[in-house]
């Protein structure tokens, strides 16, 4: 079902452009202009590595999850992202194995990859998003 691939870590923040300052220039890493993603109500910017990216999230709205997560939390890690072969496969096997799935059906996001999360309380406190394959 998955990939040998982790396609990304979303961290939660309050002001993405300040923290991509931070990543550029006091560690050197190359930070894409931040874009505004309006199904999720957020700010992005990603930092690209050799093994998947880094999603720095910026809500936009209080009714966007990463305000929720931010007022509850602060900020921090709020999800990892796995590559799946098949996103209709990996939703039934997580279902199998007990865990719950905070989506009943996939859902698109950027680039019109289909995908899912798995709610945190089966993931051990972690919040998993299941990404199809696909080209962006």
């Amino acid at each position: 079902m998955m990939s040998d691939r982790v396609d990304h870590i979303g961290i939660a923040v309050n002001d993405v452009v300040e923290v991509a300052r931070f990543y550029s220039e006091a560690l050197g890493v190359e930070v894409s202009e931040p874009e505004f993603e309006p199904t999720e109500g957020v700010k992005i910017a990603f930092l690209p590595t050799s093994s998947g990216l880094v999603e720095l999230l910026e809500p936009v709205n209080e009714a966007s999850a990463i305000r929720k997560f931010l007022d509850n939390r602060g900020e921090g890690m709020h999800h990892i992202c796995f590559e799946v072969l098949d996103i209709e496969a990996a939703m039934r096997q997580v279902v199998a194995f007990g865990a719950q799935l905070i989506d009943e059906k996939p859902r698109h996001g950027r680039g019109g990859r289909k995908l899912a999360f798995v709610h945190p309380k089966s993931a051990h406190g972690v919040l998993i998003e299941l990404l199809e394959l696909g080209k962006e």
